[in-house]
């Protein structure tokens, strides 16, 4: 390992073992001080990031007439003229423009995942026909199917009962289950991940 390195390494290793032991015997004057430069190298490498994410399109606009490039520089220059006026006149203009650009493509994305995934669940009974897959795929029907029947008020009052209870069933206990097991394994990672900074194994901010 060269100096370079072993320098880098050892800056990591110190901090973050200053600032876990400082978190762990509550000596919040010197966690807070390493939090807050951590705090403010993240939010200028964000500025730095968007700066030069805006003159990279700004100059494929005028280079390669790039219809996309022009729609995310105008969108970037449209934000930045609402958030200026919000701070100079204390208006809603972001939340105006959040409401009617960012809410809607949301909802837009998130209906299109759900068609993606059914087809996805009807792709993988193609492909591979066990109970796994056939699961998926009946999980994915029931949800789909029940929401719709329910928005639509559409079921008679007999059966609007029986498919509520089988939809909550679904959703609170299926896949609430699924979720956090998802949760606890990302948290696993995240310690592990950790641990492995602290003890320089994991080592991404060297360029070598």
């Amino acid at each position: 390992m060269k100096l370079k390195q072993r320098i880098a390494v050892f800056i990591a290793v110190f901090f973050g073992l200053t600032t876990l032991i400082a978190l762990l015997f509550n000596v919040s004057g010197l966690s807070a001080i390493i939090l807050g430069w951590a705090s403010f190298l993240a939010a200028m490498a964000l500025i730095l990031g968007v700066l030069n994410l805006f003159m990279v399109h700004l100059n494929r606009l005028f280079k390669e007439r790039n219809f996309y490039s022009g729609v995310l520089v105008l969108g970037m220059v449209v934000v930045f003229g609402a958030a200026v006026l919000d701070g100079l006149s204390g208006s809603e203009n972001v939340t105006l423009l959040f409401n009617w650009v960012q809410v809607p493509l949301e909802a837009a994305l998130a209906s299109l995942l759900a068609v993606f995934l059914l087809l996805a669940g009807v792709q993988l009974l193609k492909r591979q026909r066990t109970r796994w897959a056939f699961l998926f795929g009946l999980t994915a029907t029931v949800m789909l199917l029940g929401q719709a029947l329910l928005a639509s008020r559409l079921l008679p009052a007999t059966l609007l009962r029986p498919v509520n209870q089988l939809y909550e069933f679904v959703q609170n206990v299926v896949v609430a289950s699924g979720m956090r097991g998802l949760l606890i394994g990302v948290a696993l990672g995240t310690l592990l991940l950790s641990l492995r900074l602290l003890m320089g194994v994991e080592r991404p901010y060297n360029n070598e």
